[in-house]
């Protein structure tokens, strides 16, 4: 039985887990300059991040985590509009002067 108080749950879960997405993919973009380390970094390290975040978020409220509906729905989704809403509608990071580190 789904309660009103676990899909509000859900939903700010998966606002959160999509911010951390589209932070990390700001970071990805303004950061890194190897073409390697940009599938690294998208494909395992902001999955991971988020895997890790909904582990978080199921022991502090009680999340339905057994089902990969919902793991596909914290993890894979916000991973995609994360990284969409990034690409889209961020200024690109060509008009960004990064000071050098070295």
């Amino acid at each position: 039985m789904v309660s009103v108080l676990g899909v509000v749950v859900l939903g700010l879960a998966f606002v959160a887990h999509t911010f951390v997405a589209a932070v990390m993919t700001r970071f990805l973009r303004l950061r890194l300059n190897t073409q390697w380390g940009t599938v690294l970094y998208a494909v395992v390290l902001i999955p991971l991040a988020l895997l890790a975040l909904t582990l978080v978020t199921g022991q502090l409220v009680p999340l339905e985590l057994g089902q990969m509906g919902t793991l596909g729905l914290l993890v894979g989704m916000p991973l995609a509009l994360g990284f969409t809403i990034d690409v889209l509608y961020m200024p690109s990071p060509d008009e960004y002067s990064v000071p050098d580190t070295r």
